[in-house]
C-alpha cells in the first residue's frame, strides 16, 4: 500500500461525515483489583471529541486493564466512566458499543471462518442495533411504576424497511473496507489472512458501525510501513471529523507523530498527562518507558 493509498484512505474518510454526534470519553477516579492488587488505582482520564489520545506506559502498568473497564468488559470495582456525558460504568460492552463505543484489541479477535467483508459487517450491523435501541418519533413508552416498557411497533406506522436498512449496512461494510484497502481480499476467509490485514480487518469492522468513541489496543501491531501510514491517515481523518480517539501503543514514534495528548501510566497509576511533546520528555515517563530518538 503505497502514500498515494493512505491519501486516498484519508480523503474517503473526510468525504463521509460522521451521522452521530460527538462525544467525550471520561475516566474519573477508576479502580480495578484483582484480589489485593490493584491493577488501576484511581485513573482519571479524558479522550476529547477531534483529537487522538494515546495512553502509554510499560508491560504491566494497567493499560489494557483500564481499556477494559472503559469499554465495559470489566466492571471497575471504584469510580465512574462517563460517555458523551452519561454514565456507563454499570452498562455491559455491547450495550456501549450500541452507544457508540468501539474498542479493537491487543491480541487480533476475527472470526476466523467468516469472510473479511463478513467480519466487517458485523461492525456495520452495531449502528443498526444502536438506531432499534435509542428512542425515535416511531417508539411509544408505558411506565409502569419505575420501570419503563416498551411496547410494540403500532401498525399501520412506517418504520425502516429491511431492505433499506440491509442497504445502509452494506454501503458502510464496503466503505470500511476500502478505507483500509481490503476490498481485493473482501471474499477470501479472515484465517487465511497475514497478521498485518487482519488488524486492518479489525480496524474496519470497528468503524463500520460508525462509533463517536474509538479505543484502539495496539493498532500498528503487526503492520508493515505502507499498512502504518495509512492507519495514521486514517486515524487523522476520523479526529479532523470529529471522533474522539484513544489508543494504547507501545511505538514512541508513532505516538510522537500521531497522538495530541499523551496519558503515562506506571504500576496501575497515572503519572503524568498533557501535551504530548511535554509527557514524551517527562522524566518520569523516559525512565519507565523510554524517549524520542
Amino acid at each position: 500500500m503505497s502514500d498515494s493509498h493512505g491519501r486516498r484512505a484519508a480523503s474517503h474518510a473526510a468525504n463521509h461525515p460522521a451521522t452521530h454526534p460527538a462525544a467525550r470519553l471520561t475516566a474519573r477516579g477508576i479502580v480495578r483489583r484483582y484480589g489485593g492488587i490493584e491493577a488501576v488505582a484511581g485513573v482519571d482520564l479524558v479522550a476529547l471529541p477531534g483529537r487522538i489520545t494515546a495512553l502509554v506506559g510499560p508491560n504491566g502498568a494497567g493499560k489494557s486493564t483500564l481499556f477494559d473497564c472503559l469499554a465495559g468488559t470489566a466492571r471497575p470495582d471504584a469510580g465512574r466512566v462517563l460517555l458523551g456525558g452519561r454514565d456507563v460504568t454499570g452498562l455491559p460492552a455491547h450495550r456501549r458499543v450500541r452507544l457508540g463505543l468501539a474498542r479493537t484489541f491487543q491480541q487480533i479477535a476475527v472470526f476466523p471462518t467468516l469472510s473479511v467483508a463478513d467480519n466487517v459487517r458485523v461492525g456495520a450491523e452495531q449502528r443498526t442495533e444502536r438506531r432499534a435501541e435509542q428512542p425515535t418519533g416511531q417508539r411509544t413508552e408505558q411506565r409502569t411504576g419505575r420501570r419503563t416498557e416498551q411496547r410494540p411497533h403500532p401498525p399501520g406506522r412506517p418504520r425502516r424497511s429491511g431492505r433499506v436498512e440491509a442497504r445502509a449496512v452494506a454501503e458502510r461494510t464496503a466503505g470500511a473496507l476500502r478505507l483500509f484497502g481490503l476490498q481485493d481480499v473482501a471474499a477470501e476467509p479472515a484465517g487465511a489472512q497475514p497478521t498485518g490485514v487482519l488488524r486492518l480487518v479489525e480496524l474496519a469492522r470497528a468503524l463500520a458501525g460508525e462509533p463517536r468513541v474509538l479505543l484502539l489496543d495496539e493498532p500498528a501491531a503487526g503492520l508493515d510501513a505502507a499498512q502504518t501510514a495509512r492507519l495514521v491517515s486514517v486515524l487523522r481523518s476520523l479526529a479532523g471529523r470529529g471522533m474522539a480517539l484513544l489508543l494504547v501503543e507501545h511505538d514512541v514514534e508513532l505516538v510522537a507523530e500521531l497522538a495530541d495528548s499523551v496519558y503515562a501510566m506506571v504500576e496501575g497509576r497515572m503519572v503524568a498527562g498533557g501535551p504530548t511533546a511535554t509527557v514524551l520528555v517527562d522524566p518520569r515517563v523516559t525512565r519507565v518507558w523510554g524517549a524520542v530518538t
